[in-house]
């Protein structure tokens, strides 16, 4: 039996010769660029051909205010602007600003004339947020758009781009240790958790594909209840209020996210706690529902947020002695 041949040879033998030829220049060009790259060529789980970053970039511009920017911060990176208006955690956004970090605008929509003005030498976003304006950023400044992934992957890569694996390592070798530790000790009983929002109410899921604090949960062995549970790729439910019911864990964590501004927060808050259907929910009868930081839990920015995950389970999860 003939061994398959590639798809383009099929079309005849003219078009597999061109096939071969293009791949032939496509792995000769690759091994071109990475020889021309006097930094890291970086190519892995980003948007587009590879990009040649450098060495030690000194003027680094985020598009992603949340879990780059926090990330990047924790790594002692020089940043020199990102959308402000993004930062969840308080502190974090003060010391940015003490530090001149200049804002660019909206996180979807940033301002790409103050981009250029900072004359960034390296530009990092997310491709699943700001692939519309790839082309357009690109021409400032090698720029990498990164795909979704685990968030302590996506920690060792931002550290790997920046010189700072060393540094990332012994952070994450910590918290893994301590979760490790968590993990021996934490109740079995069930956990709810939804996030309570204008539009209605979140639930992010215990999946291999859970949003960055939910991860750290699942790593921490926190059992969360089947109608949280999923096998396959998906992040996030959206019941409503006759679906709520179905978080009947033992304990219920919610986090109140009204939007950008937590000053809304509380009167969202108060308005939801006073239905019906929140009352009926088992954790809220037995007093055991608790409202964790919006901050960590919807603006989650790395080892400290992880941390800080930790502290709540260990705050509101019965463990063993």
């Amino acid at each position: 039996m003939r061994a398959a041949m590639p798809a383009f040879a099929f079309a005849g033998g003219g078009r597999m010769v061109f096939g071969l030829f293009f791949l032939i220049a496509g792995a000769f060009c690759s091994a071109s660029a990475d020889a021309a790259c006097d930094g890291r060529l970086i190519s892995r789980e980003i948007l587009g051909p590879p990009v040649c970053v450098p060495e030690a970039p000194k003027r680094i511009v985020v598009l992603d205010p949340l879990l780059t920017f926090g990330i990047l911060y924790e790594l002692g990176v020089p940043v020199v602007g990102t959308p402000l208006v993004g930062i969840q955690e308080t502190d974090m956004r003060a010391e940015a600003e003490q530090a001149g970090v200049a804002d660019l605008g909206h996180p979807f929509q940033p301002s790409l004339e103050r981009i250029v003005a900072l004359r960034p030498d390296l530009i990092i976003g997310a491709s699943y947020i700001h692939a519309k304006i790839h082309q357009q950023v690109a021409r400032i400044a090698p720029t990498l758009l990164i795909d979704h992934m685990d968030w302590k992957n996506y920690y060792r890569l931002l550290a790997e781009i920046t010189g700072k694996s060393i540094k990332a390592e012994q952070a994450i070798e910590i918290y893994e240790h301590r979760a490790a530790a968590i993990r021996k000790r934490v109740s079995k009983r069930e956990v709810s958790v939804v996030r309570v929002a204008p539009m209605g109410f979140r639930v992010y899921l215990d999946s291999p594909a859970a949003y960055a604090p939910y991860a750290v949960l699942r790593e921490a062995g926190v059992t969360r209840t089947p109608y949280e549970t999923a096998a396959g790729d998906a992040i996030v439910k959206r019941p409503d209020w006759e679906e709520l019911g179905a978080l009947d864990g033992d304990i219920l964590l919610y986090v109140v996210f009204a939007g950008l501004d937590p000053t809304k927060d509380d009167a969202l808050e108060t308005i939801t706690l006073a239905n019906p259907l929140w009352q009926a929910l088992t954790a809220v009868k037995a007093g055991k529902a608790y409202r964790v930081d919006r901050a960590t839990w919807m603006g989650f920015h790395g080892i400290a947020s992880a941390h800080r995950v930790l502290d709540a389970i260990e705050s509101f999860i019965p463990m063993a002695r």
